[in-house]
């Protein structure tokens, strides 16, 4: 992966609070496992109140983790008045979601003034190992001046 420079110093600050915003993040239990320009991890714990009918995590849970670690990566570009919307995303379910934990891994591919292109890998962790369950292309349009959307998110 090419290492970006992202153009607002505060990147950091302005993702960990956009985070600690987002509801579902706390409904879910997810984390922030990685804040770096254009890489982003968000970290879920298996709980048993988010599977599906067969006890795995389910799929829809690990799309919040992926699309989420996309959107942040692409932010973490982005200036530091522009806000970030998911415009469009491709999930490919490799592995049922089982495991003690999963990390998503938001990366960069192809950062732009208005769209971003990102991927996901999701992997489930158990007894020390990973598994690649998921991954995730999309693409990230950045907002700016939006009275509906405040900078910054």
């Amino acid at each position: 992966m090419p290492s970006w420079e992202p153009s607002d110093a505060g990147y950091q600050a302005r993702i960990r609070a956009s985070f600690a915003r987002q509801s579902i993040m706390a409904t879910i239990g997810a984390d922030l496992a990685k804040v770096a320009p254009g890489a982003i991890d968000i970290a879920l714990p298996y709980r048993g109140d988010l599977t599906q009918q067969h006890g795995f995590l389910h799929a829809g849970v690990i799309t919040i983790i992926a699309d989420s670690a996309c959107g942040y990566a692409a932010l973490s570009l982005m200036p530091a008045r522009a806000s970030v919307l998911t415009v469009e995303y491709k999930v490919n379910l490799l592995a049922p979601a089982a495991g003690e934990r999963m990390i998503a891994r938001g990366r960069v591919l192809k950062p732009g003034k208005t769209l971003t292109v990102c991927t996901a890998d999701v992997v489930a962790i158990s007894e020390g190992r990973e598994k690649t369950i998921a991954t995730m292309t999309g693409t990230l349009m950045a907002i700016y001046d939006r009275p509906d959307v405040p900078a910054g998110f």
